[in-house]
């Protein structure tokens, strides 16, 4: 078969990342498989290298590791401690993607001469003739759409990717693939803990990297007080569990306050915003400043699409307003923007309001 072309696999040596190679040698492609190390000597840092390696012996490609320990602390590791400093709540697996999975990975890529970069994400790469472009888009699978932690990949890079699984619609086609290649990591379980944190106990991480607790007064919306906190970032948008006060009705954390440092609580509805602002606004699609534009849009990975008007404040910020108000809007959390199955852009929500 004649070869389409050299290209730079992530692999965590995980079935997807193993699959992708599989799928990628079919159709033509020489396979180079690169395995990142991102922090300390953990077990899971072991055996990750020892996987992948094993997989690329398996099907006769050429393995290499990347240690990429200082990256990975300066764009996910300390942006995650010093979100939660300022009261957000950050995704670390979007600054990952951005900074070490493609701005890095993309330059190895062009060192080592290859043409393409290739992850084992759940999206699509496609031209589409009324953007007259290559469009991110979301994978035939719904429940697996990973398409919504990558809007923040720069628009040049996404341009020279491919995802290879991007049409499979479950993940029981993804472990049969790996199990008729012989593949030992076909029952591997899916990753989905905070990589860095296993035991996902992130009020201790933060300790351990010197977050100090500072207690502080819980109070309702008219400033009365009903409790202490030991500490704004034990706490979350949302959070009904574990805020250790007493109640006639169920309270929620409507704001944290850094200021004053107070966490803020009030019902249900008190919790629901119909205006959100983002910024750092990476837009995929198009230079022309946007307005009144309709879309769909997530305010967090897990959440369901709602219709959305959109206008551009400046070439960083917009503004979303939605026609139903939307739960929990999180300060620090990304805001993703579609039009239909393609993805428009998003950013990080700065400020939420109610109307």
């Amino acid at each position: 078969m004649e070869k389409k072309g050299k290209i730079l696999l992530g692999m965590s040596g995980g079935v997807d990342s193993s699959v992708s190679a599989i799928l990628l040698q079919e159709q033509g492609y020489e396979v180079i498989g690169a395995t990142l190390e991102l922090f300390g000597d953990s077990c899971t840092n072991i055996t990750t290298v020892k996987d992948a390696k094993k997989v690329c012996e398996k099907l006769g490609i050429k393995h290499i590791t990347i240690e990429l320990k200082k990256e990975f602390y300066k764009y996910v590791i300390k942006d995650f401690i010093d979100s939660y400093s300022i009261c957000e709540t950050p995704n670390p697996c979007i600054k990952c993607n951005r900074y070490i999975k493609f701005d890095i990975m993309h330059k190895k890529a062009k060192e080592l001469g290859c043409d393409y970069l290739a992850t084992g994400h759940y999206a699509k790469i496609e031209y589409d003739e009324k953007w007259n472009q290559k469009v991110l888009k979301k994978s035939d699978s719904i429940r697996k759409d990973q398409s919504y932690v990558l809007y923040n990949v720069k628009k040049e890079i996404l341009q020279d990717t491919i995802f290879p699984l991007g049409e499979f619609e479950n993940k029981d086609e993804i472990r049969e693939i790996a199990r008729k290649h012989g593949l030992e990591v076909a029952n591997k379980k899916d990753s989905e803990d905070i990589c860095f944190i296993p035991d996902n106990n992130y009020v201790r991480f933060l300790e351990e990297n010197n977050l100090k607790s500072k207690k502080g007064n819980i109070v309702d919306t008219e400033g009365n007080i009903l409790g202490k906190h030991t500490g704004l970032y034990k706490y979350t948008i949302g959070q009904r569990k574990g805020l250790g006060i007493s109640s006639k009705f169920p309270l929620y954390v409507v704001k944290l306050d850094k200021g004053k440092n107070e966490v803020i609580v009030g019902k249900e509805e008190e919790i629901f915003s119909q205006k959100a602002i983002i910024t750092d606004f990476n837009n995929l699609l198009t230079e022309n400043k946007i307005e009144n534009m309709k879309v769909k849009a997530k305010v967090r990975y897990s959440a369901k699409e709602a219709d959305a008007i959109i206008n551009q404040i400046d070439n960083k910020t917009v503004e979303v307003n939605f026609l139903e108000s939307q739960r929990a809007i999180t300060p620090g959390q990304a805001l993703v923007l579609y039009l239909d199955d393609i993805v428009l852009g998003g950013g990080k929500i700065v400020k939420c309001y109610q109307y």
